[in-house]
């Protein structure tokens, strides 16, 4: 308990400390009709159509477990991103916080906003990585998360080096990218649950429940329930 407190206090720090031209909570791109797509899409938004048709199959919807195999084939080629692979767990919390239709899949559309995050903050994660270790390493992170967009307090970057760094205070790139996706979500949360937009909300019992899973769990702890050389050239 002493620990949750501590850590939504340094999240209600976190988002009262966010610059809001630095983080504007947009929600993910609403679908739209495949005719309408195929008359104004430009020609890149038509290249990555085609790939996500191949990625995704006839549904044209991913699964946790297929993005994690996305995302894993695609880290594969990239020796300078040291990570251990995203788990089924982190790609599910991706899902759930892009899944705006509420299908437990993520649409095109969902999917490219992912995507779009994703490399972003992979082009932070590499001009953070000042010594080129392939990790960031904790003198590195402060930097790192605020150029997301996110200035944390002492307090809670160490919870955060505690949950996703290993023993040596390093993290790696699956573990950069899955705590940047709970921090976004916990913000996308607070700015919805922020009606008067003042930095104060009053959560009751219900809310607290759902939104608990932010949390996550420690590097390491085992998860509890809940392709290849074309797709890496077109979408990195």
């Amino acid at each position: 308990m002493f620990l949750a407190k501590k850590l939504i206090g340094g999240i209600l720090d976190v988002v009262s400390n966010i610059d809001p031209n630095q983080f504007v909570p947009d929600p993910p791109p609403p679908r739209r009709p495949l005719a309408y797509a195929e008359q104004n899409e430009s020609d890149e938004e038509r290249q990555f159509r085609k790939v996500f048709q191949q990625l995704a199959g006839d549904d044209m919807e991913v699964s946790p477990t297929e993005l994690r195999d996305i995302l894993n084939r695609i880290i594969s080629k990239r020796g300078d991103l040291k990570t251990d692979g995203f788990s089924v767990e982190s790609c599910r919390g991706m899902v759930a916080v892009m899944d705006s239709d509420s299908t437990g899949k993520l649409g095109f559309h969902e999917f490219k906003f992912l995507w779009n995050n994703i490399k972003k903050w992979q082009a932070i994660y590499k001009s953070h990585d000042t010594d080129c270790s392939g990790v960031i390493s904790s003198h590195e992170l402060p930097a790192a998360f605020n150029a997301a967009g996110f200035p944390l307090n002492d307090q809670l970057f160490q919870l955060l080096v505690r949950r996703y760094s290993d023993e040596q205070g390093n993290m790696d790139f699956d573990n950069f990218i899955g705590c940047l996706v709970r921090l976004d979500s916990m913000c996308r949360a607070f700015k919805t649950l922020d009606k008067d937009n003042n930095g104060c909300i009053k959560v009751n019992i219900q809310e607290w429940s759902e939104s608990k899973w932010v949390q996550g769990r420690k590097r390491g702890e085992p998860a509890t329930g809940s392709w290849a050389a074309k797709a890496h050239s077109c979408m990195w």
